[in-house]
């Protein structure tokens, strides 16, 4: 088994905040994150895929391909958007923390790269420097 990893990037705002919770406790919770006028980051999102290279070709998958999959279903939608107001697949009841950027990724692309011939192996999301999420799918890898 081979993988192979494209790294996008884009920029993107979101804020952190539970409406039932009072100003005070959303800061104490989500600190900078609950900024009332928003926060951006200059994201990383690494995708990989897992297969064997084809025979002829050398690939798990066209790396361009798998770029214009992420672009389009993710990406374009992504970029200088703003999490909490302007990407409408991406759930409203659910905080646009990293952990679930990744799980949300997921659904988006998991069919597209199947039917590209890969298997998607895991999502990683890169929000700072210090801090990344990583989704390896439903099951998981052990």
């Amino acid at each position: 088994m081979l993988y192979l990893t494209r790294r996008e990037t884009f920029n993107a705002a979101h804020k952190l905040h539970i409406p039932e919770w009072s100003d005070q406790k959303n800061r104490e919770v989500f600190g900078k994150c609950s900024n009332p006028n928003w926060h951006g980051h200059n994201y990383q999102l690494f995708v990989t895929v897992a297969g064997e290279p084809d025979p002829q070709l050398g690939f798990v998958m066209d790396a361009k391909k798998l770029s214009v999959i992420i672009k389009e279903e993710i990406i374009d939608d992504v970029d200088h958007a703003n999490f909490n107001l302007d990407v409408s697949w991406f759930p409203k009841n659910l905080q646009p923390t990293t952990e679930n950027m990744v799980f949300i990724f997921w659904q988006r692309i998991e069919q597209r790269v199947n039917e590209a011939g890969a298997r998607l192996y895991s999502i990683r999301l890169q929000e700072t420097e210090n801090i990344y999420a990583e989704y390896f799918g439903p099951e998981g890898r052990k």
